[in-house]
């Protein structure tokens, strides 16, 4: 039977939270397995912001795009639902190299021990309750979808979800309902830019078409 999450409010500022984590991976590579129980079933949220630190700089890792997007995704579906998650066994255990992920995360920390100082409990309707945590997981799970567009190569394409999911995932941690209203801000954002490209590959598209017609 499936265990019920519960989201208890956290002391420690976030980036101290991420240092923690950072700070307890070892050897040349990790798996998503590993991170998982570093932060433990309660660090869901946690672990979230935790896939989303290497898309706020522009660095390419093989294979984290998919393994984070997939985990963010799912996790925040069981956030959704209020269940554990469920990973499949090649998500969970791929190996990533250690040697770029931990400075691609530390350099995402040290952008969000920026937010620190303004971080703090308000808009309390849109962090309390079961409602808020299903719309919320929504929300994680559709920039989670957003990230995994193949789209890596477009700047920002990876960025704006990345800040969306971070800025969710921190605003449900801290009991901060601005900063969640500020992640759904950059889902909208991001789903302007993608039709704005979308649309621009259309017309560009239809102009090669014209012109060898």
């Amino acid at each position: 039977m499936q265990e019920h999450l519960e989201f208890a409010d956290s002391k420690a500022s976030l980036s101290e939270t991420l240092k923690e984590v950072i700070a307890g991976i070892e050897g040349s590579s990790v798996t998503l397995r590993e991170l998982m129980n570093a932060v433990g079933e309660q660090g869901l949220l946690v672990l979230c912001a935790v896939a989303s630190l290497p898309f706020l700089i522009p660095v390419s890792i093989p294979g984290v795009s998919t393994v984070f997007g997939f985990a963010i995704i799912l996790i925040s579906l069981a956030i959704t639902f209020n269940r554990l998650p469920w990973l499949p066994k090649k998500i969970l255990d791929r190996r990533l190299d250690t040697q770029k992920l931990v400075p691609a995360l530390e350099k995402g920390v040290s952008i969000v021990s920026r937010l620190d100082a303004y971080l703090k409990p308000r808009m309390s309707s849109l962090v309390e309750g079961a409602a808020a945590n299903r719309v919320n997981g929504l929300a994680i799970a559709l920039a989670g979808v957003l990230l995994m567009f193949p789209l890596g190569l477009i700047p920002f394409s990876n960025t704006l979800p990345g800040i969306a999911v971070l800025l969710l995932a921190t605003g449900m941690i801290q009991r901060d309902g601005l900063v969640v209203l500020a992640g759904y801000a950059f889902n909208v954002i991001t789903l302007v830019y993608f039709g704005v490209l979308g649309f621009m590959a259309f017309s560009a598209g239809q102009g090669l078409a014209a012109f060898f017609s």
